[in-house]
């Protein structure tokens, strides 16, 4: 591709990668972004469960539902970067996003929150769809990865910040302060877009001159059979953020003898390894076989931290303790890897010319998994406790099991080739 011989060699740091100005752009916009969104995540359940009165099963109701529209709306977003101009795409969604989280203040009921939540989501999944197709274009294949892993790193530096911002309205404990807080987070949103009007035009979809006939653009990706199989595959593989933002937290409160307090500790320890190990281990993921072999190692990993979670249920304090943040650690790493090894895989077996398409399919996984994370989740921790935790780490083994097969036949494909 003519990409690699333009684009300068990876660079394997935070601050040598935020160099290249299109990363730089990106990433401000998302760590301004993410700042709002971290106020968001802290108080949007407390926020409705308080002062609109719903009740936990109308939350989990809403989060569903949201999650499934941005499953399509994943896909959506993909499609209409490949026939729109990808930057504006992405300033709407995220003003969009923006004036939504802001509107959840004048919301009193279930309806009218789950309307702005399936608003909110739908733009939200869109907008990551949208992102990964501009990333394709603006990047080669080592530099995708990076660019990719640069971008988490920034987002949960951005969360983690907006949610100690929102501490400020858990202290107040006032509605008044709920909804400056929201509101705040919603001008924020709309204030990240701002430096992503100055995204270069080579991110866009190439045009086509009318003159000339269209280039074939390849089969959907709904009919690329190795595609969808990786879509959901890693779609599986991403119930592990589920497993962390939900099952972790319900089993050391009700199954461990360890403090809740840990579970704020678990939480910092994986902010603290996505920050400094997510860039450089996501290394030489450009090439299939090498990926597929990193979220192999994710899954097992994986498969060992569910083993000392279930391990925890019956322990005294001190090995409880114990034995949970190994696994935290384990957990952290493998989400690295798996993260890491399905990126390079999503772009290195895309159609190029139907970036936006392929990102979108991709996205759908990851919209699926976190749709399905909690109810999967909750009824293999909460119902089964340990059995249900050996169900968990055998079928995140089995997924990673799975991506490596279809890397490694896509590596000998390539070299038949």
């Amino acid at each position: 591709m003519t990409t690699s011989r333009i684009n300068k060699a990876p660079q394997h740091s935070l601050r040598a990668a935020l160099s290249d100005p299109t990363l730089r752009i990106l990433a401000s916009a998302i760590l301004v972004s993410t700042l709002g969104r971290g106020i968001f995540l802290t108080l949007t359940v407390l926020y409705f469960s308080r002062f609109v009165g719903l009740s936990a099963v109308e939350i989990a109701v809403i989060l569903s539902v949201s999650s499934g529209v941005g499953v399509a709306t994943s896909y959506i977003g993909g499609r209409l970067a490949d026939h729109f101009s990808a930057r504006r795409l992405l300033v709407g969604m995220v003003a969009i996003e923006g004036l939504a989280i802001a509107s959840y203040t004048f919301a009193g009921n279930f309806s009218t929150v789950v309307v702005i939540a399936c608003i909110a989501v739908g733009v939200n999944r869109g907008a990551n769809a949208t992102r990964s197709a501009i990333i394709a274009r603006a990047f080669d294949g080592p530099n995708r990865v990076n660019a990719r892993a640069v971008l988490r790193t920034v987002t949960n530096l951005g969360i983690a910040v907006g949610g100690m911002v929102a501490g400020l309205a858990l202290l107040a404990g006032t509605a008044g302060a709920f909804r400056g807080m929201m509101v705040g987070a919603g001008v924020v949103y709309i204030l990240s877009g701002l430096s992503l009007r100055r995204l270069p035009k080579r991110v866009d979809a190439p045009r086509h001159d009318p003159a000339n006939p269209a280039p074939k653009r390849g089969v959907s990706p709904f009919r690329d059979g190795r595609y969808v199989l990786l879509t959901v595959l890693s779609g599986i593989s991403g119930m592990q953020f589920g497993l962390a933002e939900m099952g972790v937290p319900l089993w050391i409160s009700q199954d461990t003898s360890a403090p809740d307090v840990l579970i704020s500790a678990i939480l910092v320890i994986n902010t603290l390894c996505v920050v400094l190990l997510q860039v450089p281990l996501s290394r030489g993921t450009d090439h299939p076989r090498r990926a597929g072999n990193i979220v192999m190692a994710g899954g097992l990993l994986m498969a060992v931290a569910c083993v000392l979670y279930a391990s925890a249920g019956g322990a005294p304090v001190v090995a409880a303790i114990a034995l949970l943040c190994g696994a935290a650690l384990l957990h952290a790493f493998a989400e690295i890897l798996s993260q890491a090894g399905a990126w390079g895989l999503s772009f290195e077996l895309a159609n190029p010319l139907q970036a936006g398409a392929y990102q979108g399919m991709f996205g759908m996984g990851s919209a699926l998994g976190a749709m399905l994370a909690p109810l999967v989740v909750t009824a293999a921790v909460v119902e089964h406790g340990a059995f249900g935790w050996g169900i968990l780490g055998a079928v995140f083994l089995a997924a990673g099991a799975g991506v490596m097969l279809i890397a490694r036949k896509a590596s000998t494909t390539a070299v038949v080739a």
